[in-house]
């Protein structure tokens, strides 16, 4: 049986780009403060004394933050070399751009590097939802005194690429999370802003990270054909490098309808690629399975449950049956029935954490290294 996505021609492009989307690069940034010039920070710490005391005072440390010893004691106290500054939001009469609050940006990358290093990584032996909780929290508060200090060029870079890495591994990580512990919404809208952010800051000069962020950007935006326009105009260098290549080609088989060819493309993305593509995965299967039951619709056709699973790039032919039984497609024993008319939408797509698409590109790898963007 040939494994051709049934009447994919008469798809339309632009049914597949109304997609939701939020990314665009940045003209005119936050940075810019035309009433004089930026503060520069000179808190050499990962947190100001001030905020550490206070913090304390108000017993709102962090556990990560607590000095060891201390955790039992009725007013537990704060590690100097483990507190790291919170994120604060803008307040009426309050001043941020006190320099001894802010941390310049070699303490910036720092205090990013520390974060990877010693909370992502799992070194705290914490539920990852609270890592993640706490990393997040304190990332914002790092790209705040970015802005605040109009810090522009390679150390604003270095923090926010590490940053979207971090934010883009967690949208995968967490995504079987419930609500109250990963709001994916709040995440995406953060990690927009680190593309809009980053693909700015590409415009000021060359940087040796821009390919791989180019194609983290269209391929989490899948389907957009805004993100593919953007991505034709990069500089012949970007736009000819491996990772966009092998990116717009996902982009365009997903915008053709050719979810065969999509699926089997996928397979080639690294570790951190197919995490920023792996959200797009439910609705892309549900596309297919569509697909499937208005082409191969009738009583006596009978397609093959392996072949589907593959087809699909799930885990196997359990899996499949799961799926298909979700969307009113009947399973019998080895093979699938398709009719049109049995088709049904579930009230909701439903993201797993897929080992054959994402995990296994991981290799040895650890989280430090995902988020650092070692090879």
């Amino acid at each position: 049986m040939p494994c051709v996505t049934p009447n994919s021609s008469q798809l339309k492009m632009n049914k597949r780009a109304n997609v939701s989307i939020s990314w665009k690069p940045r003209r005119g940034t936050v940075r810019v403060d035309e009433e004089g010039a930026a503060p520069m920070g000179t808190c050499a710490g990962m947190c100001s004394e001030r905020e550490r005391l206070e913090r304390q005072r108000q017993k709102r440390l962090h556990r990560f933050e607590i000095l060891q010893g201390t955790e039992r004691d009725r007013l537990p106290s704060a590690d100097p070399g483990r507190a790291v500054k919170e994120y604060s939001r803008p307040a009426a009469g309050k001043d941020s751009t006190c320099p001894s609050e802010l941390r310049p940006p070699a303490v910036l990358l720092k205090t990013v590097c520390y974060l990877t290093d010693e909370i992502a990584s799992g070194q705290t032996g914490a539920p990852w939802t609270e890592v993640y909780g706490f990393v997040f929290d304190r990332l914002r508060s790092a790209r705040q005194d970015l802005t605040i200090q109009r810090v522009s060029g390679r150390p604003c870079v270095a923090v926010l690429e590490r940053t979207l890495r971090f934010l883009v591994y967690a949208s995968y990580r967490l995504c079987q999370e419930p609500l109250r512990c990963f709001d994916p919404k709040i995440n995406d809208t953060h990690v927009q802003e680190c593309f809009s952010w980053l693909l700015d800051c590409y415009q000021e000069g060359i940087h040796d990270n821009e390919p791989e962020v180019q194609a983290l950007a269209l391929l989490y935006n899948l389907g957009s054909l805004h993100a593919l326009h953007h991505t034709l105009q990069l500089p012949e260098p970007v736009r000819s490098s491996a990772p966009v290549r092998l990116a717009a080609s996902v982009s365009r088989a997903y915008l053709e309808g050719n979810l065969v060819r999509f699926f089997r493309l996928l397979r080639s993305l690294t570790f951190l690629q197919s995490c920023a593509v792996h959200r797009h995965l439910p609705r892309c299967r549900q596309e297919m399975l569509l697909f499937y039951s208005h082409g191969y619709s009738s009583r006596n056709c009978r397609y093959p449950l392996p072949l589907l699973a593959e087809l699909l790039a799930l885990e196997g032919p359990g899996e499949a049956a799961e799926l298909c039984r979700e969307h009113g497609i009947t399973v019998s024993g080895d093979t699938v029935a398709f009719l049109k008319t049995a088709f049904r939408y579930p009230q909701a797509l439903v993201s797993r954490h897929s080992y054959e698409l994402v995990d296994r590109k991981q290799g040895d790898r650890s989280i430090a290294d995902v988020i650092h963007g070692y090879s």
